[in-house]
């Protein structure tokens, strides 16, 4: 290589600086606001492509048969950064928040038909997570991959872009990974491939149904000197469709049968997980699973704001790409990917009120005889 490394063009500056000119492909004819339109949505895909690359780190460590412990830390490590990254997106709707109405009106018809919704790594973005197409569905939002494929074979990057988004379609998601992960967990000391696996965790779900009765009954108690009779069974049957439906869940009776065994077992995961987090082996784990719920929570609180920013600047308008807007940005934030991960945060117990813990020991740190 004759040419010395520097700043510039390690980085190629000089390429970057030069791709904000818009369609006259000159920066002297960018109208005023147009530019910073352009630089912040090209800052929103460099943090876009950046999640991509670092959610495939964390995918395809955690798609092993066997997950070694050392790769918890690695996953959460990668993680924390996506997170941060959409800490900072978020805050990045402020800035694009100075475009006010009537400068944005200046040049929206130079965007002709071109939309975020046709953002290609956005869409790679909801694959790799875990985004079913039965939830756009349940939104009514259809299918746009196909919308977003079509698109894109008019693209110069189009190539690119849809190898990327089939190797997402076809690969697993980070939910399926983290699936198999929490399928495997032990749960009072057995695994799946022990013979009696199956009444281990049917005797740990039944009986932490049966603590969490226990629990709400002294709740009841406790309100007996409080509320009139009336509004004690009122509270009573509150409790008993909480518990109808806890039951539903945790044994996973909302789902067919073939898929019934599968998913039982991974909803236990994450409650023997979350119920008995300070042990050794289960405390990153846990910190993973946090995480998780943590990335999602973001995710949401970035299609809140973007659906708060487009309703502040254009109203309620037909999007440029002819969705209708603010209405469709807004059904986005009702989508949940780790759906499992939120749902037992409403079953879990006090300390003191879980069930007995087995095989205590195989949750603690392995320490080896130094005299061996």
């Amino acid at each position: 290589m004759n040419e010395s490394i520097n700043y510039w063009n390690y980085l190629k500056l000089d390429q970057l600086l030069n791709l904000q000119s818009g369609l006259e492909k000159n920066d002297d004819q960018v109208l005023e606001d147009e530019m910073h339109f352009i630089v912040v949505h090209q800052v929103f895909e460099l943090w876009f492509k950046l999640m991509i690359r670092e959610l495939y780190l964390v995918r395809d460590r955690m798609a092993d048969p066997k997950v070694e412990e050392d790769v918890i830390p690695f996953a959460v490590h990668h993680l924390k950064r996506v997170n941060i990254i959409l800490g900072l997106a978020v805050k990045h709707f402020d800035l694009m928040e100075t475009l006010t109405p009537r400068d944005f009106l200046v040049f929206r018809s130079k965007l002709g038909t071109a939309s975020g919704f046709q953002s290609f790594q956005m869409r790679e973005l909801e694959l790799l997570l875990g985004l079913e197409l039965s939830e756009r569905k349940a939104h009514g939002h259809g299918n746009p991959i196909r919308v977003i494929l079509e698109t894109a074979k008019t693209s110069t990057a189009g190539k690119k872009v849809i190898e990327g988004i089939e190797k997402a379609k076809t690969g697993p998601s980070l939910r399926d990974v983290i699936h198999g992960w929490l399928y495997r967990t032990p749960i009072q000391g057995s695994g799946p491939g022990n013979p009696d696996d199956e009444a281990v965790v049917e005797a740990f779900l039944s009986n932490y149904l049966i603590a969490m009765k226990r629990q709400q009954e002294q709740q009841i108690q406790q309100l007996a000197g409080e509320r009139e009779s009336q509004d004690q069974t009122v509270v009573r049957k509150r409790f008993e469709t909480m518990n109808a439906q806890s039951g539903q869940f945790l044994f996973a009776g909302d789902v067919e049968e073939r898929e019934r065994k599968r998913l039982k077992r991974i909803r236990a995961g994450v409650l023997f997980i979350e119920s008995y987090r300070e042990l050794p082996l289960l405390s990153w784990p846990r910190l993973l699973l946090d995480t998780v719920v943590e990335l999602e929570e973001l995710f949401i609180t970035f299609r809140f704001r973007h659906a708060r920013m487009v309703e502040r600047i254009i109203g309620r308008r037909i999007g440029t790409g002819g969705s209708s807007g603010v209405d469709y940005l807004d059904k986005t934030t009702k989508y949940r990917i780790f759906k499992e991960l939120w749902a037992v945060r409403t079953l879990l117990l006090p300390k003191e009120w879980l069930p007995k813990l087995e095989n205590p020991e195989k949750y603690g740190f392995l320490i080896e005889d130094p005299g061996k």
